[in-house]
């Protein structure tokens, strides 16, 4: 049998952690909850709710008793259950000893952009009335009886800056704040895009779908087979690497921009670095030179010839046909190159 408790001996107190910014209209009329009625002079305790934002209401309980209390928590109310969760510590509780638990309230992020376009007849609530309720364990663990109970009030509103700059006459009367956002939810997407606009024409921060038009603000041709990184440093570096087109630099700048390969390793000597380009030092047939006999050959030589060696860690793919089109894009028309790719283990020991 479970033994009977006085009731007396059981105090239950809600704080709210965060309270609403102004005095909902008919609170008064919210003062009654279930057969429990507000007869004190203070008002019931109220949770400011955000749509997305964690808002939480402190439990304390205080016992008087002589023994041990076996106890249960229970949260009802007229608010969806998903929305808050029910954390406390134990369960029992010791004669003068104060115990908390802390009911959080999460309502969904898109509780105004989910709801279906409401009628002219229909409103959509914003004010939620609940209850917190102490139970005596029996000795098989159901609840028994109920030792204390207290209402509370939710009052669900969207985040607004605007009424910070009214005065405080104003800022105290919840319409207007609700009024307001309306128009914060309209022109406060375009404040923050112009607050932000050098992020949107910067490469490396703009969003995906804005780099075909930062491509052609700069004259850029992307490849369908460049990723969106490689995409983001070679716009943003466009005119760099038209400043050095045609030269040693320019070609490896870009070679380093798409295979990203190091310019240079210091760890490496000259003939194991990640991008070489060398110049052909063969000679051909020179008058004054060479002497004209049975031996003599005519030709041997590339004139304007230079060779290009990538050398990439072994399983990192470069596309050759690509690389050959950049290389074609960078050198002079009148070069010609021989192009060599080489994973780093081979090049080592070659």
């Amino acid at each position: 049998m479970t033994r009977q408790v006085d009731r007396r001996t059981l105090s239950l107190q809600l704080l709210p952690m965060s309270v609403p910014d102004t005095p909902p209209v008919g609170q008064a009329g919210l003062a009654t909850w279930g057969a429990v009625a507000d007869t004190g002079t203070a008002p019931l305790p109220g949770l400011g709710l955000c749509p997305g934002e964690v808002a939480e209401l402190l439990v304390r309980l205080e016992y008087q008793g002589d023994q041990p209390l076996p106890y249960q928590l229970q949260v009802s109310g007229n608010f969806p259950r998903s929305w808050y969760n029910l954390h406390t510590e134990g369960s029992e509780l010791h004669s003068s000893h104060a115990t908390e638990a802390v009911v959080r309230f999460r309502p969904e992020a898109d509780f105004f952009e989910a709801r279906q376009t409401l009628a002219p007849e229909q409103t959509l609530p914003l004010d939620f009335q609940g209850e917190v309720r102490a139970y005596q364990l029996s000795s098989a663990g159901q609840p028994g009886e109920l030792m204390a109970r207290e209402p509370f009030h939710l009052f669900l509103r969207p985040r607004s800056l605007y009424p910070q700059f009214l005065p405080a006459v104003y800022r105290e009367v919840d319409f207007i704040g609700r009024f307001l956002k309306i128009f914060e939810q309209s022109f406060e997407p375009a404040v923050q895009t112009f607050q932000s606009l050098w992020a949107y024409l910067d490469p490396l921060t703009a969003p995906e779908a804005l780099l075909p038009f930062l491509a052609q603000w700069v004259g850029w041709h992307n490849e369908a087979t460049w990723s969106v990184a490689q995409q983001r440093s070679l716009i943003r570096r466009a005119m760099e690497i038209y400043r050095w087109r045609g030269t040693r630099r320019g070609l490896q700048l870009y070679l380093h921009l798409y295979t990203g390969l190091s310019l240079h390793d210091p760890t490496r000597s000259d003939l194991q670095q990640p991008i070489q380009i060398h110049t052909a030092s063969q000679q051909g047939f020179v008058l004054g030179e060479t002497d004209l006999g049975p031996m003599a050959i005519l030709g041997g030589g590339k004139p304007l010839h230079f060779r290009v060696k990538l050398c990439p860690a072994r399983g990192q793919f470069l596309d050759e046909t690509l690389v050959r089109s950049i290389i074609e894009q960078e050198k002079p028309a009148v070069c010609t190159y021989d192009l060599e790719i080489v994973p780093i283990e081979e090049a080592t020991h070659a």
